[in-house]
């Protein structure tokens, strides 16, 4: 869809307010863009909100003919003589009766008297002559791979007939075209999550457009704690209060999960776009360990076909507003209890001594996790008794009302009980597990900073994990990954704080520190070995990364694999870094992780993890730390939106680095204005900053930098319709690419260069250089689905141009599938292509 600015005192901009005030009196995501961008200070060009509510509203127009109509009568009203886009191609005969054609190259688009504009646009002012506007029938939007998150069912279910029916009673009854609502509630460790996960993998095939998990965190934990260290603060351990995952960071997820590679930056446009994609998707949505029903609200959405289900350990009466239905999960009967405890590892002998099976049960009020805990006690006890196991429990018991009201308690007394079982290493590693700021954990993570003593081994640790395992103190989540249960984190680590010395205490959250620093450093010398400081540039560093043995990290594949799996516990390092006062290991920690930053694009953990990285890097004085935080960091406010604040931290490496006389950073910093420029379309700005760049990086000899600010170059002059000149630097940033073997970027060269000369009328030669770098894209050293994509909507329309209908077909579709599962904009675009063929 295209969008334009228009005057707010025109007649055309009151009657787009009607037509979209109308709109969103029915539909929320228009609502609030709408509020957005009728409140803003009118700005000067396109803002980021004005293009996603042009998005929202055609998504919107083509689900209901109504407002498909309403637009459609303003669009033939409003349309002006010119439009200015890049990513359109209009036909037409000019007033001498020749035929006109504005491409990608031009810089307007003039339209003629005659002519026939396709798909949605919105553009101000006046219009000449008979123009015609066709809003074309929609059709279904490719969707990328369903998404497939529900949680893996482990435990054993028993005695949830009655809850299992009851969620059926509750799915049966809803409107019909309404979406549906449903918060089930109970005591910590009663199986809410157990059983919803049972209950939705029973009913997958209700959601065939996806299935969507969150852990919002409401009851995880309650703080994290660390030693002072190089700030010199006393006072005991630092506190970092560990709040409920915010709404943003769990929309950005399921965003990316549905296909959407450009996720907006506000929480309003979010929420819209989230609306809007899932509007009439068959979705199923889980959000685990919810804290508040102002937390789960923004993650709702109106498919009249889709289901939301929460767990919380409160009611969440407030989506009763929202419609929800609430079901409550009570504790099991006793009899059921006593046959999970048999299934669990009690056996025989439960059946040998049922008194004391019900005693045992009895104690454990029932709670299903509890009742685990107490059975993995006999699993590793083969001789124990179950009347001995019942003695052990009572003498633990505390209040019985106690027990009954706060289900906690008593996993409390189940919990001391399997940790007084454990063998020695596997107690201490469980405590020391307890002291580490992060849910995930791998084996050599352990090894290197959990770890009984420093002649521990892999294979030590192993067996230590496999008796934590046993006991059901710990749960597998993926091969080699590990995790607590929420209620059983909060015990290690209040055993860790207890019983670990608080020079124990230091010694763990080092070695972790030190594992991350040396793990992510090995991330990013695969997947990102041109950012690496070289040692001339680096600094000294308390933490010996080189001491510990990294995780093994083959390729590519398991390196952003790793970095996204382990993504909160780098963020927790981070944090503690911060808190503790190692101000080197901060800044360099967040160094080390730009692969993850650049590639997984965690806009908030990136904005967040840099500020705190550039606070640590200025604390202890390091000038080459604050240089690569302000750059670095720059780029993810860019990437999250926040242009001006982008603007300002480039502004500051600017003067940082030509203070230094560090004329490599000053040509990043101009190289990441001229990119700013770039995406507001202030070409001229665009290209004396990247000019400015060029030069900077060739007195010094930067090969690989002048290279990239020539094809940035290209790319500017392309813009402006300078098709001679963005071929000249293309040509040239393709040469100097390839000859260091830059393979990646050298195929976006040759991409662009290739698109520039198909657009120039050179059609064998476009074409030509376009299939070479889309098999470039192919390959493993330069591999990238969006850089398929673009090759080969290129490819389709050079073969348009050439009047080759039928190859620009298979071009587009092949396009529209890889689009499909990044970006619904780009695939829509391609979809509106094939339509006007």
């Amino acid at each position: 869809m295209a969008v334009y600015a228009m005057d707010r005192e025109s007649l055309a901009w009151r009657e787009l307010a009607h037509v979209l005030g109308a709109t969103a009196r029915v539909d929320q995501g228009v609502a609030e863009l709408w509020c957005e961008v009728e409140t803003a200070t009118p700005a000067p060009g396109v803002t980021p909100a004005m293009a996603q509510l042009a998005w929202v509203v055609a998504a919107s127009a083509s689900r209901d003919p109504g407002r498909d109509a309403a637009l459609t009568d303003w669009l033939r009203r409003h349309t002006p003589p010119s439009v200015g886009s890049d990513r359109t191609e209009s036909r037409g005969t000019d007033s001498r009766g020749t035929e006109s054609r504005a491409t990608e190259s031009d810089r307007t688009n003039a339209i003629g008297g005659s002519a026939v504009i396709h798909g949605p646009a919105v553009q101000a002012r006046d219009i000449h002559g008979g123009i015609h506007v066709h809003h074309s029938a929609p059709q279904d939007r490719p969707r990328p791979p369903a998404p497939r998150q529900f949680p893996p069912v482990r435990r054993q279910l028993v005695d949830r007939e009655s809850d299992v029916r009851a969620l059926d009673a509750l799915r049966a009854q809803h409107p019909p075209h309404s979406h549906q609502l449903l918060v089930v509630s109970g005591f910590a460790g009663v199986g809410k999550t157990t059983l919803v996960s049972r209950w939705l993998r029973d009913q997958a095939d209700s959601f065939p457009d996806g299935q969507l998990y969150a852990d919002l965190g409401g009851h995880s934990t309650g703080e994290e704690t660390g030693e002072p260290g190089e700030s010199g603060q006393t006072g005991g351990p630092v506190v970092r209060p560990v709040r409920p995952v915010r709404p943003t960071a769990v929309l950005e997820g399921f965003l990316h999960a549905l296909g959407a590679a450009s996720v907006p930056a506000d929480l309003a446009q979010r929420m819209a776009l989230w609306r809007s994609l899932t509007a009439d998707l068959r979705l199923g949505v889980f959000l685990d360990n919810a804290y508040t029903a102002a937390q789960v609200r923004p993650l709702l959405f109106g498919s009249p076909t889709g289901l939301t289900v929460v767990t919380s350990r409160n009611h969440l009466t407030g989506l009763l507003a929202d419609g929800a239905a609430l079901h409550r999960l009570g504790t099991l009967t006793t009899d059921s209890a006593v046959e999970l405890l048999a299934a669990g590892g009690g056996g025989s002998r439960v059946a040998q001594e049922p008194s004391a099976a019900r005693e045992v049960v009895t104690l454990c009020a029932c709670l299903p996790l509890a009742v685990c805990l107490a059975a993995a006690q006999l699993a590793v006890r083969p001789n124990r008794s179950v009347s001995a196991l019942a003695a052990s429990l009572s003498q633990g018991q505390g209040s019985l009302d106690a027990l009954r009201i706060d289900g906690e308690a008593v996993v409390r007394t189940a919990l001391d009980l399997s940790y007084e079982l454990l063998p020695h290493h596997s107690a201490t590693l469980y405590r020391r597990m307890g002291l580490l700021p992060t849910d995930r954990y791998d084996l050599f993570m352990l090894t290197a900073s959990a770890a009984d003593n420093d002649t521990t081994t892999t294979e030590t640790v192993e067996l230590a994990l496999d008796a934590l395992l046993e006991a059901n103190l710990l749960e597998e989540t993926g091969s080699g990954v590990y995790r607590f249960h929420d209620l059983v984190r909060p015990h290690a680590r209040q055993l860790g704080a207890a019983e670990e010395s608080v020079s124990q205490h230091t010694v763990t959250l080092r070695r972790y520190v030190a594992w991350c620093l040396a793990t992510a450093s090995t991330a990013e010398t695969i997947l990102t070995p041109s950012h690496r400081m070289t040692l001339a540039d680096d600094v000294s560093d308390p933490f010996d990364a080189t001491a510990v043995v990294p995780t093994p990290l083959p390729g590519p594949a398991e390196a952003l694999d790793w970095l996204d799996t382990h993504r909160d516990g780098l963020m927790g390092a981070v944090r503690h870094c911060a808190d503790a006062g190692w101000h080197t290991a901060c800044w360099r920690l967040v160094d080390v992780m730009w692969p993850l930053f650049l590639r997984l694009r965690p806009t908030e953990m990136w904005i967040e993890a840099h500020r705190e990285g550039l606070a640590a890097a200025r604390a202890c004085g390091s000038r080459a730390g604050e240089g690569r935080m302000l750059t670095s960091g720059a780029i993810g406010l860019r990437t999250g939106g926040r242009y001006a604040e982008s603007a300002d931290w480039y502004t500051q490496a600017l003067e940082h680095a030509t203070y230094d006389g560090d004329v490599r950073q000053q040509a990043q910093a101009l190289n990441g204005l001229g990119h700013l420029s770039l995406l507001t379309s202030q070409l001229d700005e665009a290209r004396a900053y990247f000019e400015n760049a060029l030069l900077l990086r060739e007195s010094i000899g930067y090969l690989r930098g002048a290279a990239l600010s020539r094809r940035r170059l290209g790319e500017t002059a392309l813009a402006a319709g300078e098709l001679t000149t963005a071929a000249m630097h293309l040509v040239r940033a393709h040469a100097e690419l390839e000859a260091q073997e830059e393979h990646y970027e050298a195929a976006r060269a040759l991409a662009l260069l290739g698109h520039v000369l198909a657009s120039d009328g050179d059609h064998e030669g476009g074409t030509a250089r376009l299939r070479e770098a889309l098999g470039m894209f192919r390959e493993a050293g330069a591999r990238s689905d969006h850089w398929q994509a673009r090759s080969l909507e290129w490819l389709g329309q050079a073969a348009e141009r050439r009047g080759d209908g039928e190859e620009a077909g298979r071009c587009y579709e092949a396009a529209r599938e890889l689009y499909g599962r990044q970006d619904p904009a780009d695939a829509q675009r391609v979809d509106d292509r094939l339509r006007h063929l």
